[in-house]
């Protein structure tokens, strides 16, 4: 049997942790920063956690690796090239498109987020809360099939929004490197960003993080934004500059947002100064920005299927190598 080494941060589903047990010997610790020399020279396969590198320094201390995993779309937290470079595998869910079709709490959480921002639900709830019954302190600015949606990066995720959208009866615009072939033929296509959400109501963004994305949201992009327009990140919170949103916030351009992500947030430390962040810190007293904590996948069918794909792909690897 290989060994694994697990992270009790990942929160494995029951069954997955089963599966680990009956094909690996495994290595359990709470997270990386446990790690020890001695426990590191006897993996095999590593199941990596967001907020941890794995890069040389880490892989140069693991002589028997074979695999990192990690049941991500997007790897981050894991140095991809040199690993090749050692003839280590690099396992995760990106690029697997036919598995991800079927994986849709993130883009299913963008439309809850649309609707709970737009027709102010989390401040009318809190007034009940409060002792106030009174629905003319929180009527909606318009019926969505009365405004316009703006995707920013019409991938897998992009797609099944825009698809609700006009399922909503929204008119859908899109902007991406190029024309979608896939796309629908009422889906308007705006090569450049400014005009996409110079257009939009409501804007949100579906892009992985790289170089090339990173800041990508910021105050020249914000001036763009309608008055009244709202703003909807599902993706990774470094895209938008921070600062940016918070003027932008302050002066209606966007009017609204609702965040799932933060920048920082994989930064094992975070926790701990999560109320100091600018953005929670103006979302304590402002009624104009929800904020909810990366739950875009978080449903218990998705953890364990992603989490059981990984370490089927995990394992159809290695049985490859004997």
């Amino acid at each position: 049997m290989n060994t694994v080494l697990y992270y009790e941060i990942l929160s494995f589903q029951p069954q997955n942790l089963l599966t680990l047990k009956q094909h690996f010997e495994v290595l359990t610790l709470p997270d990386p920063s446990f790690d020890t020399r001695e426990i590191l020279a006897q993996a095999e396969v590593v199941f990596a956690p967001l907020g941890y590198y794995f890069g040389p320094e880490k892989i140069g201390q693991c002589p028997k690796l074979k695999v990192i995993a990690s049941n991500t779309t997007g790897v981050p937290h894991i140095d991809v090239n040199y690993a090749a470079r050692q003839g280590i595998k690099v396992i995760s869910l990106q690029d697997q498109t036919e598995f991800l079709n079927n994986i849709t709490p993130t883009a299913e959480l963008t439309l809850g987020l649309l609707i709970a921002v737009t027709r102010r639900i989390p401040w009318a709830f809190a007034s009940v809360c409060g002792g106030t019954w009174n629905r003319r302190l929180f009527g909606g600015r318009t019926m969505l099939s009365r405004l316009s949606l703006g995707v920013v990066g019409l991938g897998r995720l992009g797609k099944m929004v825009a698809r609700y959208g006009s399922a909503l009866g929204m008119k859908v615009s899109y902007s991406d490197l190029i024309p979608k072939t896939e796309a629908r033929a009422d889906w308007i296509y705006y090569p450049a960003i400014e005009d996409l959400v110079a257009e939009s109501d409501v804007v949100t963004l579906h892009l992985p993080l790289n170089q090339g994305t990173q800041g990508l949201i910021g105050r020249q992009i914000f001036t763009k934004f309608k008055e009244g327009s709202c703003l909807i990140n599902t993706s990774r919170g470094e895209i938008v500059e921070s600062q940016a949103l918070l003027e932008g916030l302050q002066i209606g351009r966007p009017a609204f947002a609702a965040l799932d992500v933060l920048d920082g947030e994989f930064d094992p430390a975070f926790q701990a100064r999560v109320k100091e962040h600018p953005l929670v810190k103006y979302a304590s007293n402002h009624d104009n920005l929800l904020l909810t904590p990366h739950i875009g996948g978080s449903t218990t069918d998705a953890w364990a299927e992603t989490e059981a794909f990984t370490i089927q792909l995990a394992l159809e690897y290695l049985e490859g190598l004997e």
